[in-house]
């Protein structure tokens, strides 16, 4: 990534926006799993209103999102969606860290995410970016990989 993205947080009239960016970030996983992934059909409206989503931009526009919920002893990673035309330069893993961060802030040592085990890319980016694993759970809608990565202050060792 050249350049830092420009961040802030959503407000209500951003939601229409993060449907048309988690939509169109997400279209490619349809084919791999012959469905909308859940995202697409997420409410955005509600998530703006009750989640944390922070808004990159890039070029002066939109370019990615990243939607956290504070579960009070973690963050859960519920959305990262990146344009496409801004897919593979670095910015799933700016926000990433972005979360990591906003974790480190509210005093917490852990954040979680789970993806769908189809979508193998991003299971290797997450495993890559220091995320473990957790357990996998099969449903109807196919398996979730539920993974989480602690994270601990500048300075202190592991």
């Amino acid at each position: 990534m050249d350049e830092t993205p420009a961040l802030r947080r959503a407000v209500a009239d951003d939601a229409a926006a993060v449907r048309v960016l988690t939509r169109e970030a997400y279209a490619k996983w349809v084919p791999v799993i012959g469905r909308e992934p859940l995202p697409m059909r997420a409410d955005y409206d509600e998530a703006v209103r009750r989640h944390r989503v922070d808004l990159a931009f890039l070029d002066g526009g939109l370019a990615a999102l990243i939607e956290t919920i504070d579960k009070g002893d973690h963050l859960v990673i519920e959305n990262v969606a990146v344009a496409p035309a801004f897919q593979g330069h670095g910015l799933g893993r700016y926000l990433l860290a972005h979360a990591e961060r906003l974790a480190l802030g509210l005093g917490y040592a852990e954040v979680r995410l789970y993806t769908n085990k189809m979508f193998e890319a991003n299971v290797r980016l997450y495993l890559a970016v220091g995320y473990r694993i957790d357990r996998e759970e099969s449903s109807a809608l196919g398996v979730t990989v539920y993974m989480s990565k602690p994270i601990l202050p500048c300075g202190v060792a592991a």
